[in-house]
């Protein structure tokens, strides 16, 4: 009996969005009077920091201070429409369309400007702090909290936009099967070390080592926790995670979640990565989807190291010691 070590590797690529008939997304945004800039959605946030991707894309294009741009999710029932958060499409399609509000927006909020400023709007430009100013003179200048003020009781000048991006649905060719799935395709590669009880058959997943192309990144610290929590998620589902540990049968199902495993603090690996920026050409300023796709590679990265390291190759998730156990006794 030892305790064996391997090495593992897997690689995947990724779409980014559906052809669902289309697979369109909308944004609403206005100005209130204290010139807070509010984006209307009704695509939701899981926890994955689509609040914070969309403002900072928001404000970007708006050329204002994050801290100007207020998300509002509402509900199907009052808000633009989203087919939804899945497929790793929210900041791609979200965003995109956040873009075009933004962009119709900011054309009245200078053609305010300009009126206030008595210059023309081609003449103007935002300086990223709040102010919209004169080009070539920076002291000729207002800022925006001022200028939607105007707008409101001077002008009577709604600053608003709207916008929709849509991938238009691609048909299968009948003789080829030819089409275009998705928007773009993100890629990862995963390496992972583990160790294997050769007497229990537990697996302990040492390190996963990642390296990532993401497009794009609008917000780093949330790519690097997308990856860290998605290794996680990955790691416990190669290993622990199922609802029928006995499948066909149904016998030992877990009831509830205290019964359902998935790993603590002390089972996490030293997990590392580097991230790649290929930018994509329809991704809003290249982003593309990160989501769902830190999950994968390290699940057949696992797994291959469980056969690097003992000789025994699982076909069936989860890796349980039993199923070590009985390829080390097959063997």
């Amino acid at each position: 009996m030892a305790k064996l070590r391997g090495t593992g590797i897997a690689a995947v690529n990724y779409p980014t969005g559906m052809n669902l008939g289309g697979d369109p997304t909308q944004a609403l945004i206005h100005a209130t009077t204290t010139g807070t800039f509010v984006i209307s959605l009704s695509s939701t946030d899981l926890g994955q920091g689509l609040k914070t991707v969309i403002a900072q894309i928001g404000a970007e294009t708006l050329g204002l201070p994050v801290e100007f741009v207020m998300i509002d999710t509402a509900d199907t029932d009052t808000g633009p429409h989203c087919m939804g958060t899945f497929a790793s499409r929210a900041t791609h399609r979200v965003g995109n369309a956040v873009i075009q509000a933004a962009q119709e927006a900011r054309k009245v909020m200078l053609e305010v400007a300009s009126e206030e400023l008595e210059v023309a709007p081609e003449d103007l430009e935002t300086t990223g702090d709040g102010f919209i100013r004169v080009k070539g003179a920076p002291d000729h200048s207002i800022h925006i909290i001022n200028l939607a003020l105007a707008a409101h009781f001077k002008y009577a000048r709604t600053i608003s936009g709207r916008g929709m991006f849509m991938k238009p649905k691609s048909d299968v060719v009948p003789e080829t099967g030819e089409m275009d799935p998705d928007s773009t395709e993100a890629h990862a590669c995963t390496v992972a070390e583990v160790e294997v009880d050769t007497e229990t058959g537990e697996v302990t997943v040492l390190s996963l080592k990642s390296a990532y192309e993401v497009g794009r990144q609008v917000n780093p610290k949330l790519v690097e926790g997308q990856i860290r929590g998605g290794s996680v998620m990955g790691m416990a589902h190669a290993l622990l995670e199922t609802t029928a540990p006995y499948y066909p049968a149904i016998d030992h199902a877990p009831r509830s979640f205290a019964e359902y495993l998935i790993p603590g603090t002390t089972d996490l690996p030293f997990i590392d990565s580097v991230v790649l920026e290929y930018p994509s050409s329809n991704g809003p300023y290249g982003v593309k989807g990160v989501g769902e796709m830190t999950a994968n590679s390290p699940i057949p990265a696992i797994v291959n190291a469980i056969y690097n390291a003992c000789g025994v190759r699982i076909t069936e998730l989860p890796v349980t010691p039993e199923k070590v156990l009985r390829g080390l006794e097959a063997k």
